[in-house]
């Protein structure tokens, strides 16, 4: 079976791994990085760290708006797909590599595959939403990681859909070992585990919205432990044009962007995390660390009713709030499967094949 792999974003690298080692025994994968994330901090390490070959092409599309950059993406990839003709393609989460590979993958006669299929957030104004949606309605095979996930594209009245757990917890079985074998991110940083925050800030509606993200860094730089952030470029760049970023740098520990492995040791480290990714919700929810996050909704609900996630939004007082109030957490239940959820979807993978 050949199968061609899509992925632009740091998430995506992240999902791609396991199910690229569960394919690589007896299966011919053709990845392809659109280039979303095209600098080496936020693409090139993951493929090093995580130990899997450098995509075979790289379509090297960048910035832009979303529209420039989704159809540049479709021209590209629609052209790679004619050369390829693969038996399957494969597209992973909610970015705009996601949508164009599900609409470049809807003309032709390959099946496509959609991992992390089922997630919704129920905002409409976030283009995640918008993307997830689309993919899912034009998908062949949809591996929904949770049991929400499931009901909703039922509900949605979207056949073929198969509960396979989740691939991030596969990656992070695998990697919390290894980074903390492996990383000297709290060494080189000077930091203790157990005695800072972590937070991650990239999210559009935060940055883009001078109000919000002042709020954040307010309620950040109050927090009374040291507050650890991995400076995302679109953040960065926000923080300047803003006039922002010298009073942040002074009141909190801004770092560059990590790697994979330094990533899961600073947040399995983290006392707490505050965040705006769906996807650090979700690991931090693996390694054991309380999430705050910076949005008033998210699509990995059952983390919030597990009772290891807050929804705080820009709110500064919540947010300085849930940062500084005493951890008490309950029992944390089994939500995303057993980690053998890449070895799942590759068996469904064939059967569809054969």
């Amino acid at each position: 079976m050949k199968v061609v792999s899509l992925v632009g974003a740091r998430p995506q690298f992240i999902k791609a791994f396991p199910v690229s080692r569960a394919l690589a025994d007896r299966h011919e994968e053709v990845l392809v990085h659109t280039g979303q994330h095209y600098s080496e901090a936020m693409s090139e390490v993951f493929f090093e760290e995580l130990d899997i070959p450098t995509p075979e092409y790289n379509l090297g599309v960048g910035s832009g708006t979303h529209g420039q950059q989704t159809g540049e993406m479709v021209t590209h990839f629609g052209e790679l797909v004619e050369r390829e003709e693969p038996d399957t393609i494969v597209v992973y989460g909610d970015t705009n590599s996601t949508l164009a590979g599900a609409l470049v993958t809807a003309k032709t006669d390959a099946p496509l595959a959609h991992v992390e299929a089922g997630l919704r957030s129920h905002n409409d104004a976030m283009p995640e939403e918008t993307n997830r949606i689309l993919t899912d309605h034009v998908s062949d095979l949809l591996f929904a990681p949770t049991e929400r996930g499931v009901t909703n594209l039922e509900t949605e009245g979207i056949e073929n859909v198969h509960l396979t757990g989740d691939v991030m917890y596969d990656a992070i079985l695998w990697a919390r070992t290894r980074a903390a074998d492996h990383s000297t991110v709290l060494d080189e940083h000077d930091l203790t585990a157990g005695e800072y925050v972590l937070a991650t800030v990239h999210r559009a509606g935060n940055t883009d919205d001078r109000e919000r993200l002042a709020a954040i860094m307010r309620a950040l730089g109050a927090a009374d432990r040291e507050v650890v952030l991995p400076i995302h470029p679109r953040t960065a760049d926000c923080l300047d044009t803003y006039g922002l970023r010298e009073t942040v740098e002074q009141q909190l520990t801004v770092i560059e962007p990590q790697g994979y492995l330094d990533f899961v040791r600073l947040l399995d480290g983290a006392e707490r995390v505050a965040t705006d990714s769906g996807g650090v919700q979700k690991e931090a929810f693996f390694l054991d660390t309380p999430c705050v996050t910076l949005r008033e909704e998210t699509e990995w609900v059952e983390t919030v009713d597990a009772g290891w996630n807050t929804l705080v939004g820009a709110d500064e007082e919540a947010i300085e709030r849930e940062l500084q109030r005493e951890i008490t957490l309950p029992e944390k239940p089994e939500l995303y499967g057993d980690g053998d959820a890449a070895e799942r979807m590759v068996a469904l993978l064939e059967e569809t094949d054969g």
